[in-house]
């Protein structure tokens, strides 16, 4: 591996504070929007300086969970539903448990159609935004 590679992906401990960077994930997320694409957890976390871990995979969660509660507040549509799994393009169990908009299995076509729907909401605002 190339040495300049290895040591980005090294996870340095001075930048663990980036996984709870509101303002800079935001951003990553309404950029996602104004594009009409949503990102995998891995290159969120890619774009944070990581390599995917759980553990750092988990941390990002509940800084997403903050971002939504602060776009809702600006009555924006919540911009976790763009952050997904590599292999399926959804959401993560985490951010299904305690939904009260949907009710049905977390995979499979149904969600796929929930998803899209929420999903191209986000794109809508961002693309057409009041900003």
């Amino acid at each position: 591996m190339d040495l300049v590679l290895e040591a980005f992906l090294s996870d340095p401990a001075a930048d663990v504070s980036a996984l709870h960077d509101v303002a800079r994930i935001k951003g990553i997320l309404e950029q996602c929007g104004r594009e009409g694409r949503a990102i995998s957890y891995s290159e969120l976390l890619l774009n944070l300086g990581f390599r995917f871990t759980r553990p750092k995979m988990r941390a990002v969660c509940k800084t997403l969970d903050k971002i939504d509660q602060m776009t809702l507040k600006e009555g924006a549509p919540a911009l976790a539903v763009l952050v997904v799994r590599e292999g399926d393009g959804l959401p993560g169990q985490g951010w299904w448990t305690g939904r009260t908009d949907y009710q049905g299995e977390w995979i499979g076509p149904q969600a796929h159609a929930h998803i899209r729907k929420l999903q191209d909401a986000v794109f809508g605002y961002w693309q057409e935004g009041p900003f």
